[in-house]
């Protein structure tokens, strides 16, 4: 691997990223990072062995960009980047809801982009990164995006116009689950369990059920037919989620998630 990388604004999923491809066998010499305070570029270059460089730099020496700021941050680093990129570059954007044309309207014509969507389970190397092509990326393009993001969990790819649902559904889906945890642990605390207890006995479960949805191959309604007896407690549980509209409330999240999704690729940050 002796294609340099670059990843622009190394926050916690850009570390995660860059220790991911360093136990995937990139050489720490090969990536390089940038950073907006100086003592978090030495504390990378100290952690990982990598070379942390200014956003021109970056720009100049990479074959890969990999662009990790905030969504509303986007386009003054692009107005930074846009002289020094030349259209042979590949630019993976890990920003929500932005779309490839975003980048390709400010870049030299012709340049390459892919639109990554990861979340943050890439810091232990259970990610989730959905993969799109812009006009002009390549299967070649796509293939060495799969590559760095693989390097921390699964990678998919869809058409660009199902990124904003992907990003409703496992982008943001991680909080959804560390909601139903913290909910779940104070139920077990009203039932009067300590809460470090609740805590664990939930915890577990999830790892379990997780697994299983993972390797059993099993349809999620048949694995909670499982565990549903008649008239046992499970169906009493059950009949209260749906008393309470609880799939209903999921469905609504996840389309409220997907429609800010799309408010911030329209230029929308309030």
């Amino acid at each position: 691997m002796t294609q340099k990388v670059a990843v622009l604004g190394t926050g916690k999923i850009g570390e995660a990223l860059l220790s991911g491809m360093i136990r995937a066998g990139w050489a720490p010499a090969d990536l390089l990072v940038t950073a907006r305070r100086q003592e978090r570029a030495d504390e990378l270059r100290a952690r990982h062995g990598v070379t942390p460089v200014t956003n021109q730099e970056a720009a100049k020496t990479a074959d890969t960009l990999i662009l990790t700021v905030k969504p509303q941050d986007m386009g003054t680093l692009l107005d930074e980047l846009a002289p020094h990129v030349p259209a042979d570059r590949l630019v993976i954007s890990g920003a929500a809801g932005i779309p490839t044309a975003f980048f390709e309207e400010r870049l030299t014509a012709g340049t390459p982009v892919v639109r990554v969507m990861t979340n943050t389970p890439a810091l232990v190397d259970e990610a989730m990164s959905v993969i799109s092509g812009g006009r002009h990326a390549t299967a070649g393009h796509l293939a060495h995006a799969e590559e760095i993001f693989g390097a921390v969990g699964k990678t998919l790819r869809v058409p660009e116009s199902q990124q904003d649902a992907c990003t409703a559904l496992s982008g943001s889906g991680p909080a959804y689950f560390f909601y139903l945890v913290e909910a779940m642990t104070d139920a077990g605390i009203l039932l009067g369990l300590p809460r470090d207890k609740a805590h664990d006995l939930i915890v577990q479960s999830a790892i379990g059920a997780a697994t299983m949805l993972r390797d059993s191959g099993e349809h999620p309604v048949k694995l909670r037919e499982n565990v549903t007896s008649p008239a046992g407690t499970t169906i009493n549980a059950i009949r209260e989620l749906e008393n309470h509209g609880v799939r209903a409330a999921l469905i609504a999240a996840l389309e409220a998630a997907r429609d800010r999704s799309r408010e911030l690729a329209s230029g929308s940050n309030g």
